[in-house]
């Protein structure tokens, strides 16, 4: 990751852009689902990543002081719940499983917050395609998501502008007027 700060603008894009990967497969009310539920997995992580490495700079190599600090944070990423994890596992032939188990771990680990959030979506659903289409759409998905324009680390902001919240609004905006 770099260290520039995106625009809000370059956010909007890149997220639009990510909506090509489902465009023509089916209509915009069901793909932005898929859009900002992987945005919200982004962010999580982006987040969770962030506060890892401030802690680290503080309590150097005490692995175990730095997690439970990250026990502390307002969501919890349980191990192998990240989208660093599901980057690197986008060529596996199962990758809408590992999504969807994920998913169900962050909401297991969160429950009180995510309870049912999570369980109207599936990304090993027939809906994005059988096997072949549906993996090449989600490696796609998962790449478009990795632009260094979608960085959602707190560092970058200045906690003034509801960067999560602007994205979401535009691509509600977008979806909704992409569908007449």
């Amino acid at each position: 990751m770099t260290n520039k700060k995106p625009s809000q603008d370059q956010i909007n894009a890149a997220l639009w852009n990510a909506c090509d990967t489902f465009r023509g497969a089916f209509d915009s009310s069901e793909y932005k689902n898929y859009i900002l539920v992987f945005m919200f997995i982004k962010y999580l992580s982006d987040v969770w990543e962030d506060h890892y490495q401030e802690y680290k700079e503080m309590y150097g190599d005490n692995e175990e002081l730095i997690q439970r600090k990250l026990g502390r944070e307002r969501f919890i990423l349980p191990k192998n719940c990240t989208f660093k994890y599901i980057y690197e596992n986008r060529d596996n032939q199962d990758i809408g499983g590992i999504i969807d188990k994920v998913l169900g771990q962050i909401e297991e680990q969160n429950i009180e917050k995510l309870d049912g959030v999570f369980r109207n979506i599936s990304f090993n659903s027939d809906k994005l395609g059988q096997t072949r289409d549906r993996n090449r759409r989600l490696k796609n998905l998962i790449n478009d998501f990795a632009q260094p324009e979608l960085d959602f680390r707190p560092s970058l902001w200045d906690g003034k502008q509801d960067i999560l919240g602007d994205a979401y609004m535009y691509l509600l905006e977008k979806c909704a007027s992409g569908a007449g």
